[in-house]
Protein backbone atom coordinates (compact mmCIF):
# COMPACT_ATOMS: atom_id res chain seq x y z
CA UNK A 1 0.00 0.00 0.00
CA UNK A 2 1.62 3.61 -0.65
CA UNK A 3 0.92 5.92 1.86
CA UNK A 4 0.69 9.52 2.21
CA UNK A 5 4.26 9.36 3.83
CA UNK A 6 5.59 7.84 0.20
CA UNK A 7 3.86 10.65 -1.67
CA UNK A 8 5.42 13.47 1.07
CA UNK A 9 8.07 15.60 0.66
CA UNK A 10 9.99 15.41 3.77
CA UNK A 11 12.32 18.18 5.85
CA UNK A 12 9.34 20.10 6.83
CA UNK A 13 9.93 23.64 7.91
CA UNK A 14 7.10 25.35 9.89
CA UNK A 15 7.65 28.71 11.06
CA UNK A 16 6.34 30.33 14.56
CA UNK A 17 3.01 32.89 14.23
CA UNK A 18 4.97 35.63 15.36
CA UNK A 19 7.61 35.28 13.01
CA UNK A 20 7.29 38.27 10.62
CA UNK A 21 6.11 37.65 6.70
CA UNK A 22 10.08 38.77 5.38
CA UNK A 23 11.50 35.94 7.47
CA UNK A 24 9.35 33.83 6.03
CA UNK A 25 9.72 34.75 2.21
CA UNK A 26 13.82 34.35 3.39
CA UNK A 27 12.97 30.69 4.22
CA UNK A 28 10.75 30.09 1.29
CA UNK A 29 13.97 31.41 -0.47
CA UNK A 30 16.65 29.64 1.38
CA UNK A 31 15.08 26.42 1.27
CA UNK A 32 12.91 26.25 -1.92
CA UNK A 33 9.41 26.09 -1.11
CA UNK A 34 6.44 27.78 -1.48
CA UNK A 35 4.55 27.45 1.28
CA UNK A 36 5.41 27.18 5.70
CA UNK A 37 2.97 25.91 8.20
CA UNK A 38 2.46 28.05 11.35
CA UNK A 39 2.55 27.45 14.50
CA UNK A 40 0.86 29.08 17.24
CA UNK A 41 2.74 29.97 20.47
CA UNK A 42 1.82 26.81 21.76
CA UNK A 43 3.72 24.50 19.05
CA UNK A 44 -0.12 23.89 17.58
CA UNK A 45 -0.19 23.80 14.09
CA UNK A 46 -2.64 27.16 13.23
CA UNK A 47 -2.55 27.74 9.51
CA UNK A 48 -0.41 27.56 6.77
CA UNK A 49 1.64 30.73 4.89
CA UNK A 50 2.22 30.84 1.32
CA UNK A 51 4.82 32.90 -1.26
CA UNK A 52 0.92 33.86 -3.03
CA UNK A 53 -0.30 35.11 0.22
CA UNK A 54 2.73 37.01 1.05
CA UNK A 55 2.08 38.76 -2.37
CA UNK A 56 -1.69 38.89 -2.56
CA UNK A 57 -2.64 39.45 1.25
CA UNK A 58 0.41 41.47 2.25
CA UNK A 59 2.28 43.48 -0.34
CA UNK A 60 -0.21 43.99 -2.86
CA UNK A 61 -1.86 45.49 -0.33
CA UNK A 62 0.11 47.90 0.97
CA UNK A 63 1.40 45.97 4.34
CA UNK A 64 5.15 46.03 5.58
CA UNK A 65 6.08 42.36 5.18
CA UNK A 66 8.99 43.73 8.07
CA UNK A 67 5.38 43.94 10.75
CA UNK A 68 3.42 41.55 9.47
CA UNK A 69 3.61 38.17 11.52
CA UNK A 70 2.91 34.74 9.75
CA UNK A 71 0.21 34.72 12.59
CA UNK A 72 -1.79 37.42 11.11
CA UNK A 73 -1.70 35.88 7.67
CA UNK A 74 -2.43 32.40 8.80
CA UNK A 75 -6.33 31.15 7.87
CA UNK A 76 -7.80 28.61 10.02
CA UNK A 77 -5.92 25.17 10.84
CA UNK A 78 -4.64 23.62 7.84
CA UNK A 79 -5.71 20.53 6.32
CA UNK A 80 -3.85 17.23 7.81
CA UNK A 81 -2.98 13.72 6.95
CA UNK A 82 -1.89 10.79 9.07
CA UNK A 83 1.35 9.52 7.78
CA UNK A 84 0.45 6.06 7.62
CA UNK A 85 -2.55 7.12 5.67
CA UNK A 86 -3.32 5.60 2.41
CA UNK A 87 -2.42 7.67 -0.33
CA UNK A 88 -5.91 7.70 -1.94
CA UNK A 89 -6.92 8.95 1.59
CA UNK A 90 -4.68 11.73 1.10
CA UNK A 91 -5.65 12.78 -2.51
CA UNK A 92 -9.40 12.43 -1.79
CA UNK A 93 -9.17 14.86 0.98
CA UNK A 94 -6.75 17.44 -0.62
CA UNK A 95 -9.57 17.13 -3.75
CA UNK A 96 -12.27 17.25 -1.61
CA UNK A 97 -10.94 20.69 0.13
CA UNK A 98 -9.91 22.19 -3.15
CA UNK A 99 -6.23 22.58 -1.80
CA UNK A 100 -2.64 22.22 -3.49
CA UNK A 101 -1.32 21.51 -0.31
CA UNK A 102 -1.76 19.02 2.95
CA UNK A 103 0.36 19.00 6.16
CA UNK A 104 1.40 15.35 6.69
CA UNK A 105 1.14 14.72 10.63
CA UNK A 106 2.57 11.45 12.78
CA UNK A 107 1.54 11.26 16.37
CA UNK A 108 0.41 14.89 15.97
CA UNK A 109 3.92 16.45 15.05
CA UNK A 110 4.01 17.53 10.98
CA UNK A 111 6.80 15.39 9.31
CA UNK A 112 6.24 16.50 5.65
CA UNK A 113 4.02 18.32 3.39
CA UNK A 114 1.95 16.18 0.08
CA UNK A 115 2.02 19.12 -2.54
CA UNK A 116 0.40 19.37 -5.86
CA UNK A 117 3.81 18.81 -7.63
CA UNK A 118 4.69 15.74 -5.53
CA UNK A 119 1.33 14.48 -6.51
CA UNK A 120 2.27 15.20 -10.45
CA UNK A 121 5.52 13.56 -9.81
CA UNK A 122 3.72 10.31 -8.17
CA UNK A 123 0.79 9.56 -9.07
CA UNK A 124 -0.23 8.26 -12.55
CA UNK A 125 -1.60 10.67 -14.93
CA UNK A 126 -4.58 9.51 -14.92
CA UNK A 127 -4.69 9.86 -11.17
CA UNK A 128 -3.24 13.47 -11.21
CA UNK A 129 -5.54 14.75 -14.11
CA UNK A 130 -8.42 13.37 -11.66
CA UNK A 131 -6.99 15.24 -8.53
CA UNK A 132 -6.39 18.69 -10.89
CA UNK A 133 -9.59 18.25 -12.60
CA UNK A 134 -11.55 18.41 -9.23
CA UNK A 135 -9.11 21.30 -7.44
CA UNK A 136 -9.55 23.38 -10.40
CA UNK A 137 -13.18 23.10 -11.77
CA UNK A 138 -15.25 25.94 -11.17
CA UNK A 139 -17.67 25.44 -8.14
Amino acid sequence: MTTARDLMTGDLRCIPASETLDRAAQLMRDHGIGALPVRSSDGQLSGIVTDRDIVVKALAAGKDASKVTAGDLAEGRPHTVEAGADASAAVKAMSEARIRRIVVVENGEPVGVITEADLARKLTAESFASYAGRVYATP
